[in-house]
């Protein structure tokens, strides 16, 4: 019988949150990052439950790396 290492659950951060944990963006670049999120590919980054918005902070690094040459709009 193989034992299975459980797989690593992604860090979900809510938004308001964020500041404790990372010093960028601010707390108000990143609300703009949300609301444009559909233009700006950071949909991949938000998971919404109900009425909180958490971040995956993997997904937003890697969107961060994805973002390296191109502006952030």
């Amino acid at each position: 019988m193989k034992s299975q290492a459980p797989t690593p659950q992604p860090r979900l951060i809510p938004v308001t949150a964020w500041p404790q944990h990372h010093a960028w963006p601010p707390l108000g670049g990143l609300r703009h990052l949300i609301f444009h999120a559909k233009s700006n590919g950071f949909d991949r980054v938000i998971r919404r439950a109900g009425r909180r918005v958490l971040i995956d902070e993997a997904a937003f690094f890697q969107w961060v790396e994805n973002q390296s040459g191109e502006s952030v709009k």
